[in-house]
């Protein structure tokens, strides 16, 4: 395996694994969650708490795997900016919360540049999206 492709698959499981584990750490306390979410004043916590493990899960697992890597990313780098903007706004926080807020929002902004990267580049060659392509090119 070279270079490339190694950063590829290892790349993928970094951020995909983050979801991943995200998701399936918040299948375990969907009640804390939904009155996190109800906290910032968003519409049916109750409906978005699940829904976001189940995101975070598929689109991980997705990410992973290097299916549909390209819009894995793209829906996950979105959901990270949302999410960030609306619980880690450092700036709005107790002096006391603000250092490590900005810390979050700052670890946020360099993952969704690393999604941002795979929606760019793709998945690699070690992927679904790769062993896929030239099906679909015989398709054609």
């Amino acid at each position: 395996m070279n270079l490339q492709t190694s950063a590829a698959v290892i790349g993928r499981l970094l951020l995909g694994g983050l979801f991943l584990l995200a998701g399936l750490d918040k299948f375990g306390g969907l009640e804390g969650l939904a009155g996190y979410i109800a906290s910032r004043g968003l519409p049916l916590p109750g409906v978005l708490a699940p829904a976001v493990a189940v995101f975070e899960v598929i689109a991980g697992l997705a990410l992973i795997a290097g299916w549909q890597a390209r819009w894995s990313a793209l829906a996950l780098a979105a959901f990270t900016l949302l999410a960030t903007v609306l619980f880690h706004n450092y700036w709005a926080m107790p002096a006391e919360q603000q250092m490590v807020q900005q810390l979050m929002f700052m670890k946020n902004l360099a993952i969704v540049g690393g999604l941002l990267m795979v929606a760019a580049l793709g998945a690699g060659p070690a992927s679904v999206d790769a062993r896929r392509a030239p099906q679909r090119l015989a398709a054609a």
